[in-house]
């Protein structure tokens, strides 16, 4: 009587792997993760500290997945590029022309669209085409960055100096009020501003966010969504800080103009984000919104001045 014969073993040192183990290499499903590692290891060899990370097995570096071809530019499963490149100057400048100097994507686009069609790029971003923008916190950081650097190098890092000493005059005609006291509680208000800008900033954000909220209830957005608007608008106000900076030897008062052109860039802004909307409805809710923003700020701002002049007194 003939013996049934058995099934031929392609790999026996892995009797008992996993299922999917039967199946590897055999189409872009394969999910190459679930071998353990001891297995994969008898199969493919040791890739630990390989630099090529699991290219010549066609998975992907970051949590091995196989990849389908060569015009499969992500991984499907966690969106890692594929292939994954070594690090060297040519990476490093191709990641540098992507990510920063090109028109089409990146900072400089972000950018150009803020200044330029700032309520279409918002309208874009909250309704989910982000793909060529940067995230507006990240471009937030790095506005308030470039803002801080050329105050500290074209300044000496007195970015609030010219806006904050023009009040001393004004201030200074009341009677009663003692010059040299006026002058070191200016200071010293200064002086915290710009050691804290980024961070006052921030802490301003969640305030603009809540007042533009109550100044457009009705208009279907919520509040996470203002302060992406707020945190785009605050980078409006950084790069007109950063252009008054460059120009304050030439022009000494520029910070002072900072002001208005945030004011109006504001509106414009949220003019062209509701334009379906009535443009005076609009207009009149974002001066409301601004309104209260100033206020809530100018609230903060005394808080501030009354934690310097206290720690200033302890001292």
């Amino acid at each position: 009587m003939a013996q049934a014969s058995r099934p031929v073993e392609i790999f026996p040192q892995v009797r008992g792997a996993p299922a999917c183990l039967v199946h590897a290499g055999r189409g872009p499903d394969d999910d190459l993760a679930a071998i353990p590692g001891c297995v994969r290891e008898k199969i493919f060899g040791n890739t630990t500290g390989n630099t090529m990370t699991m290219l010549e097995s066609g998975g992907c570096a970051s949590c091995g997945r196989a990849v389908a071809g060569a015009d499969q530019k992500f991984c499907p499963a966690c969106g890692q590029p594929t292939p994954a490149h070594r690090i060297d100057w040519h990476f490093l400048g191709h990641e540098f022309e992507h990510s920063v100097l090109h028109m089409d994507r990146g900072i400089f686009y972000s950018l150009k669209e803020l200044m330029l069609r700032p309520g279409h790029l918002m309208r874009n971003y909250l309704e989910g085409r982000r793909a060529n923008q940067v995230k507006p916190l990240l471009l937030l950081m790095i506005s308030a960055a470039a803002v801080l650097l050329l105050g500290k190098f074209l300044l000496g890092g007195d970015i609030m100096g010219s806006s904050i000493q023009a009040g001393i005059p004004q201030a200074g005609g009341n009677e009663g009020v003692d010059p040299a006291l006026l002058t070191s509680t200016f200071t010293a208000v200064k002086d915290w501003f710009n050691a804290h800008l980024t961070a006052y900033t921030l802490l301003c954000l969640p305030l603009e966010a809540a007042a533009f909220w109550l100044a457009f209830r009705g208009r279907g957005l919520n509040y996470p969504e203002w302060l992406v608007i707020s945190s785009f608008l605050t980078v409006q106000a950084f790069v007109f800080m950063a252009i008054a900076v460059l120009v304050q030897r030439w022009l000494p008062n520029a910070q002072a103009w900072t002001m208005p052109f945030v004011v109006f860039y504001t509106v414009f802004s949220l003019f062209q984000l509701f334009r379906n909307h009535s443009p005076w409805t609009t207009t009149l809710r974002a001066l409301a919104g601004l309104g209260i923003f100033v206020l809530a700020q100018g609230l903060l701002t005394g808080a501030a001045v009354f934690f310097v002049l206290w720690m200033s007194g302890g001292n």
